[in-house]
């Protein structure tokens, strides 16, 4: 992505955080804001302003904020660029959920602060889910946000709805305050760049999209695996669960990446659109033929490591499922008959997000005796935490012996580049600035996502009565690989050399 650097120099931006006391503003978005500001990503001429309801003042903030960019910067921090960036670092306090008057006093600041009549106002709301709705309504309500301009932009994180009808109520509330081009729905894995990454390896090598296809594809692999509990969050994991936590969001995203078509051209509405036809055309579950090709599972105590039913805040009864596996089918022309296998929990064994691509082998191999237990050519990409690149071909071992063995062309990202990779919120960011709309989840997407999702939802539920099914530590369920060993397959585990030896945390 090029900087953009002079093209934007003369606009201005005011960024509005609602939630600015919170952990994520702490962890992501300052870290991801100075990082913009000190590479002149940003115009001169910004402001942001945290917004929260404790009392706090400007000095006080800054000082916070100045450790916790310290704490989470990708880079270090550079004394200089960190004054800068604070000095246009504000803080202002309003009672933005139980006092609507509020909203009043925040346009009179914004309306002395803002000297441009051309700047952008990019409201990120990290608030809780229920507060989406009354917030964008009250914007809009107060002229913060108004119908139609452009130049008013609101980022909502996850999760869009609880449910398909929630989010179709969500959608319309937010509908009634903004076009849908001013919503930029984040799903920060669109941000990680091998996530972004798949479209040029798809579109721009001849090798591999004329074989993107059920004459040479076996199936596809998407695993996002994670190694930590609930952390915490035990009161929002008990809402959410594996299905609405991955499943709805992150993996139906590569899901869609991966099986879409080539679009018209790279415009953000052309990908999107190739996006939605790929999971209109997923296969819904029914209640009973859904157990063959789901596996759940929920963590139980392990490697000294508590149960799912031992975090705080977690029911000691409770059913919800920390782990899923699930064979999903696109059923249209490219990929009929190719099975992609999905697998995402927590607790396991090892921190990973990869896409495998499983070619098939060719037909005529077990007439050589040499090629006959050959592998197959594989195709990785790691997302995290190793990023880069993986594929696996087969050639001659030196010497007289004809012996066949697996290489490995392998790209790392991160040792290319030295692990100075912007991180997916600094991508995100940048882009809802430059009204670039490619990186974010439009409706009809998560529409159809909820849909495949809730096909899922109480079903296998003998699966769910012998909860927990794994240990903490562990790989997971073995009916999980039961269900590919039926089929004559197996989960691949495909290591990514890290930098230095060192992988860094998410």
């Amino acid at each position: 992505m090029s900087r953009r650097k002079n093209a934007k120099q003369q606009e201005a931006l005011t960024m509005l955080i609602f939630g600015g006391t919170g952990d994520l503003t702490h962890r992501k978005l300052l870290p991801a804001l100075y990082h913009l500001m000190a590479e002149d990503r940003l115009p001169q001429d910004v402001r942001i302003i945290a917004i929260g309801r404790r009392k706090k003042d400007d000095a006080g903030y800054r000082g916070e904020a100045e450790v916790a960019i310290a704490q989470h910067s990708r880079t270090g921090v550079d004394g200089k660029q960190m004054a800068r960036f604070l000095e246009r670092l504000f803080y202002y306090q309003m009672e933005f959920i139980k006092e609507p008057d509020s909203y009043r006093g925040l346009w009179e600041f914004l309306d002395r602060e803002e000297e441009a009549a051309d700047t952008v106002r990019l409201f990120f709301l990290a608030v809780a889910p229920e507060h989406f709705g009354p917030v964008v309504t009250q914007l809009h309500e107060h002229g913060l946000a108004e119908y139609g301009n452009p130049r008013h932009r609101v980022m909502i994180e996850k999760p869009f709805g609880s449910d398909l009808d929630s989010a179709r109520e969500l959608n319309r509330t937010i509908s009634q305050a903004l076009l849908e081009r001013q919503v930029y729905r984040i799903d920060h894995y669109l941000g990680k760049e091998m996530i972004r990454n798949i479209l040029a390896i798809r579109f721009g090598n001849s090798l591999f999209e004329p074989l993107w296809n059920h004459h040479h594809i076996d199936n596809i692999q998407i695993t996002s695996t994670e190694t930590l509990g609930v952390e915490g969050r035990g009161a929002y994991y008990e809402q959410a669960g594996i299905l609405k936590d991955m499943l709805q969001n992150h993996l139906m995203q590569m899901l869609a990446l991966i099986t879409m078509e080539p679009p018209v051209d790279l415009a953000p509405e052309s990908v999107r659109d190739e996006k939605v036809k790929a999971l209109r055309s997923l296969r819904l579950f029914d209640q009973e033929s859904a157990c063959q090709h789901i596996v759940l599972g929920q963590y139980g105590p392990g490697e000294e490591m508590p149960g799912y039913r031992q975090e705080e805040e977690i029911s000691p009864d409770s059913r919800v499922p920390t782990y899923i596996a699930l064979e999903a089918h696109v059923d249209n022309f490219r990929w009929g008959g190719v099975p992609i296998y999905i697998r995402s929990g927590k607790r396991l064994d090892r921190r990973r997000t990869q896409i495998v691509v499983e070619f098939k082998r060719l037909p005529g191999v077990n007439s050589f005796d040499t090629f006959r237990d050959l592998p197959p050519n594989l195709l990785v990409i790691e997302v995290q935490p190793a990023e880069g690149m993986y594929f696996q071909i087969n050639a001659k071992r030196p010497g007289n012996d004809f012996i066949m063995e697996r290489v490995e062309l392998n790209y790392s990202q991160r040792n290319q580049y030295q692990g100075n990779v912007p991180e997916a919120y600094e991508q995100l960011i940048l882009e809802a600035f430059h009204g670039n709309s490619s990186l974010f989840t439009r409706w009809d997407e998560l529409e159809y996502s909820w849909r495949f999702t809730q096909s899922i939802e109480g079903t296998c539920q003998e699966q769910v009565a012998a909860f927990p099914n794994y240990a903490s530590g562990s790989r997971g369920p073995e009916a999980a690989d039961q269900m590919l060993s039926r089929a004559g397959r197996q989960w691949w585990e495909i290591e990514l050399p890290c930098q230095n030896g060192h992988c860094p945390a998410d």
